[in-house]
């Protein structure tokens, strides 16, 4: 309840303080002029069923990879400047931002209208890996996860990289695109941000009943808004609502180490997340 009574005195003022009032001032600071319109993602995988499956890295990591760390900075400084998100005790905000940063990010992605390509990656066959491992005198290594293993997230101990495969990246390219048809707007953006900033249902946190009244007031303006600027299109509310759904499935690790393992190398995700978010951005 103490952490209750805290967060209760950014609340008071709705109309001119409220929290939705914060996520769009300060997301209109950080708006950048778009960039490139989107492009054509890349073809699906034809013929082998298995094409989807394919690892695939960056064709221009440096690029991609910069472009990506801006957007990351941007996503934190956003998250930065909610008065209400400050007000929450420091492991409550590093809880909400490890379980959305790369949903967060993603949505910067779209925003900033980012475009990247990818390239398969020569992946050595399980015969060269059998020959290989018993000239080392080693065991060969697994082709993939088994079922039931855990595996390790990013920057854990689990080894090498793990290069993502085409499917996943269609995930997000898919994503991407669905954005862009959309043309959402910089405060359709931001209510968006705010829906998945504030997460009640996870694990852990103390002022679920705050937190998810701030939710909900994300999503009472963003239908509000909807309806005032959108008034011919009555199913819009519902395809943005879409747009939050296909962020599920959009993995984590899968971003980690797609836009940010190139540069940090084997340094753990969370220590640079929570590094970057005790920091002035």
């Amino acid at each position: 309840m103490a952490c209750v009574e805290r967060c209760r005195c950014c609340a008071g003022g709705r109309r001119n303080s409220s929290i939705l009032y914060s996520i769009l001032r300060s997301e209109e600071r950080a708006a950048s002029p778009a960039g490139q319109g989107p492009r054509r993602a890349g073809r699906a995988s034809r013929g082998c069923p298995c094409g989807s499956r394919r690892r695939v890295s960056l064709r221009s990591p440096q690029v991609a990879c910069k472009a990506a760390s801006a957007v990351l900075v941007k996503t934190l400084r956003f998250v930065q400047n909610v008065p209400c998100f400050q007000e929450l005790p420091l492991d409550e905000q590093l809880l909400l931002v490890r379980s959305c940063w790369a949903p967060l990010l993603v949505l910067g992605l779209a925003q900033d209208r980012v475009h990247f390509e990818t390239v398969e990656s020569a992946e050595p066959s399980m015969l060269q890996r059998i020959l290989t491992a018993r000239r080392q005198g080693e065991q060969p290594p697994p082709r993939g996860p088994a079922p039931g293993r855990p595996q390790h997230g990013p920057g854990g101990s689990g080894g090498g990289p793990h290069l993502p495969s085409a499917g996943e990246i269609q995930s997000i390219k898919g994503f991407l695109a669905k954005c862009w048809s959309l043309d959402i707007s910089t405060k359709e953006y931001a209510y968006l941000k705010g829906t998945v900033l504030f997460n009640p249902d996870l694990p852990g946190l103390q002022c679920t009943q705050y937190i998810e009244g701030l939710q909900r007031e994300a999503q009472q303006a963003l239908n509000e808004h909807v309806r005032l600027i959108h008034r011919g299109d009555e199913a819009r509310f519902a395809k943005l609502n879409i747009v939050l759904s296909l962020l599920r499935s959009i993995n984590a690790n899968v971003i980690a180490e797609l836009f940010f393992r190139p540069i940090i190398g084997a340094v753990n995700m969370d220590d640079m997340l929570l590094e970057m978010l005790c920091a002035k951005l």
